[in-house]
C-alpha cells in the first residue's frame, strides 16, 4: 500500500525577528505530516532535512503518477520502518531560505512585488528553527518526542536542543558538526563563487531569465564530491572511461566519474534555486553552537541542554569526521547529559545517513522506542 503524503502550508503574517536584526514578514512554511497525532500529543517526531532536501521526507505525493519520486528518507520513514508512522506523527518542513515552497529568495518581496533575490535577509540555523517552533506550536504539540536530522538537518537538531531545551524528549543529530571547519567553509565558498561567477546570475536578479545554471551545476558538483569518499569513488568508478576505449585528447568527458558529476549537476539545476544555495550554505557556515551558546566553549555550549542525545557519525565522512562528533559527545558528558554515541562503519562518505544501513535503522528504531517508553 502506497504511503501518501500531502504538502501543507503555514503562513505567519507577522513573520519573525531574525538574528541579523531585521524582520522577515510574512513567512510561509511548507510542511508535510505522516501518521496520526496521539490524543495526548506525545508521539510527534520532527525530521530536519539537509541542504538539498525538502518537506517531502517519505511516501508519495497525490499527484505522483507512479513510484518514481518517494520522499528523500523513504527508506527510514513509513509503516513498520524505523520511524514508524503507525506509531509516530512525523513532521518535516522545508526550511525558510529554501526553494520548495517556504519563504526564500525566489519568493515575492511584498514591498516590491518582485522576487526577493539578494534583498532577502541572510539567515541563520536558529532563524530556521524558530519558524519550525511556530509550526509545532500551530499543530498543538507541547513537546516533541524527538528531533532527528543529518548534516544541515543535524545542525537544526542541535539548535533545537539548545534554543528550546524543554521541547523534546530526545535529539538525534546524524553526520553533523557543532561548527564548520575551515575546510567545510572553503568548499562552500568555492561553490558560492561558482554561482556568482556565472554571468546569468546577474547579482541575484535572474528570475526573469534563464538563471545561472552552469554556475549552480558546478556548485553542486563541488558539494557532491564532499558528500562522497575516496573509497566510494574508487569502487564505483575507478579510472574507467565513459562510453569509449581511449582518451579523447580534448576536454570532453572521458571518465565515468566526470559523467556522473555532470549528471548530478544537471539534475540539481532543475530542482533547486541558485540563491537558495547561497543563503543555506552561508547559514551552515555561520552555525556555531560554541559561539552562539557558550562563549566559544564546547562545554558551556551544552549547559542549557535537557534532552537525551543519540549522536551518530560514519567512518568515511571526512566532511564532518568522527573526531568532531566525539568532541560533541565529550562536551555533553561534561554537563552530565545522557548521551549515546555510535560510529558506524560505512564506505560511502558523508551521505551514508541517506543510504540503506541496517545499523543506523536499528539505532533509530531503538532510540525512539526508548523515548516512547518514558
Amino acid at each position: 500500500m502506497r504511503l501518501i503524503s500531502e504538502k501543507k502550508t503555514l503562513t505567519i503574517p507577522k513573520g519573525i525577528n531574525l538574528d541579523n536584526g531585521s524582520r522577515l514578514a510574512p513567512v510561509t512554511l511548507v510542511y508535510e505530516t505522516l501518521g496520526e497525532l496521539a490524543p495526548n500529543h506525545d508521539n510527534a517526531v520532527l525530521i530536519c532535512h539537509a541542504l538539498s532536501g525538502d518537506s517531502h521526507v517519505a511516501g508519495f505525493l497525490p499527484d505522483d503518477p507512479g513510484d518514481a519520486h518517494p520522499g528523500w528518507w523513504d527508506l527510514m520513514v513509513g509503516p513498520g520502518k524505523p520511524i514508524d508512522t503507525n506509531k509516530y506523527f512525523v513532521i518535516c518542513a522545508n526550511v525558510i531560505g529554501g526553494c520548495r515552497g517556504s519563504t526564500g529568495p525566489a519568493s515575492i518581496n511584498p514591498a516590491t512585488g518582485r522576487p526577493w533575490g539578494l534583498d532577502f535577509p541572510v539567515l541563520t540555523i536558529r532563524d530556521m528553527v524558530r519558524v519550525q517552533k511556530m509550526l509545532v506550536d500551530h499543530l498543538g504539540i507541547p513537546r516533541l518526542l524527538a528531533v532527528i536530522g543529518g548534516s544541515l538537518g543535524g545542525m537544526q537538531v542541535l539548535e533545537w536542543s539548545l534554543t528550546y531545551p524543554e521541547m523534546m524528549a530526545g535529539a538525534m543529530p546524524l553526520a553533523t558538526t557543532m561548527r564548520h571547519s575551515a575546510l567545510a567553509i572553503a568548499f562552500n565558498e568555492i561553490a558560492r563563487q561558482a554561482i556568482m561567477a556565472d554571468p546569468a546570475w546577474n547579482h541575484g536578479d535572474y528570475y526573469a531569465g534563464p538563471g545561472p545554471g552552469t554556475g549552480l551545476a558546478v556548485a553542486r558538483m563541488i558539494g557532491h564530491v564532499t558528500y562522497l569518499s575516496d573509497t566510494a569513488l574508487r569502487q564505483k568508478f575507478g579510472r574507467r572511461l565513459q562510453d569509449k576505449n581511449d582518451f579523447s585528447f580534448n576536454f570532453d568527458v572521458d571518465f565515468q566519474v566526470e559523467s556522473y558529476l555532470h549528471h548530478q549537476g544537471t539534475k540539481f539545476v532543475h530542482r533547486f534555486d541558485a540563491n537558495s544555495f547561497l543563503y543555506i550554505t552561508k547559514a551552515a557556515d555561520y552555525f556555531d553552537v560554541c559561539r552562539r551558546h557558550g562563549d566559544d566553549s564546547r562545554v558551556k555550549a551544552f549547559a542549557r541542554a535537557r534532552t537525551r542525545y543519540m549522536v551518530v557519525s560514519f567512518t568515511s565522512d571526512w566532511l564532518y569526521p568522527t573526531s568532531e562528533a566525539r568532541e560533541m559527545v565529550k562536551a555533553m558528558k561534561k554537563n552530565n547529559i545522557e548521551v549515546s554515541f555510535c560510529e558506524i562503519k560505512a564506505d560511502c562518505g558523508h551521505d551514508a545517513f541517506l543510504l540503506p544501513n541496517p545499523r543506523l535503522a536499528e539505532l533509530i528504531r531503538g532510540f525512539l522506542d526508548s523515548l516512547a517508553g518514558q
